[in-house]
């Protein structure tokens, strides 16, 4: 079972990848649906994360409220550590029991963990193989503003929270360049998964 971390900035292209790869036949495992799924109404998670940073983080309707809680941490280090330090080791859990349950599944499945904060939160994880998807900032940037409708400094800030480009490229066994044409993005994809896939 080939386990792989999947990871880029913001707007780098990775959803796009991870598309690509369970069409070929990947089981994809979303870090962030995990997220969703671990602060979900009567988790644990969200009763702390509540506890900690107030009820103002949470919504009428007893669900995250998102925003709340990003303006608080967002630009704030030592609160964001402490928000890692409730949702990382739940997420890590979960994590584990979805590869488990995907192996139980298929032995055969390759699994791909599409992880955003894979620098982080779980660069020394056993990964067979890191796949990064890069395209430079600037280009992120504009996807952004024009996909996304982020004004140009809301898109700068969310860029510059997140861990550095260097970084992320030093940790990469395979680097997928998305700045080019989304054929361009595919032809890659696909070249890595006849190198992963099952024989």
């Amino acid at each position: 079972m080939p386990l792989i971390a999947l990871t880029g900035g913001i707007a780098s292209g990775k959803s796009t990848i991870a598309r690509r790869l369970a069409e070929n036949g990947a089981v994809i495992v979303d870090a962030d649906q995990i997220v969703r799924d671990v602060q979900a109404p009567g988790t644990p998670v969200l009763q702390q994360i509540s506890e900690t940073f107030g009820a103002d983080v949470i919504s009428p309707d007893g669900a995250l409220d998102r925003a709340a809680l990003g303006a608080k941490v967002f630009g704030a280090p030592a609160l964001l550590q402490q928000l890692n330090a409730i949702v990382h080791p739940a997420v890590r859990a979960e994590s584990q029991h979805r590869f488990e349950s995907a192996l139980a599944a298929d032995p055969s499945a390759v699994i791909v963990y599409d992880v955003p904060l894979l620098v982080e939160a779980r660069v020394d994880d056993p990964w067979d193989t890191i796949v990064v998807a890069h395209a430079p900032a600037d280009e992120r940037r504009r996807r952004l503003v024009e996909l996304r409708g982020m004004d140009e400094s809301a898109a700068q800030a969310r860029i510059e929270a997140q861990v550095s480009d260097e970084k992320r490229l030093a940790i990469a066994d395979v680097v997928i360049d998305t700045a080019g044409t989304l054929a361009d993005t595919l032809a890659q994809t696909d070249a890595l998964w006849e190198r992963i896939r099952p024989q």
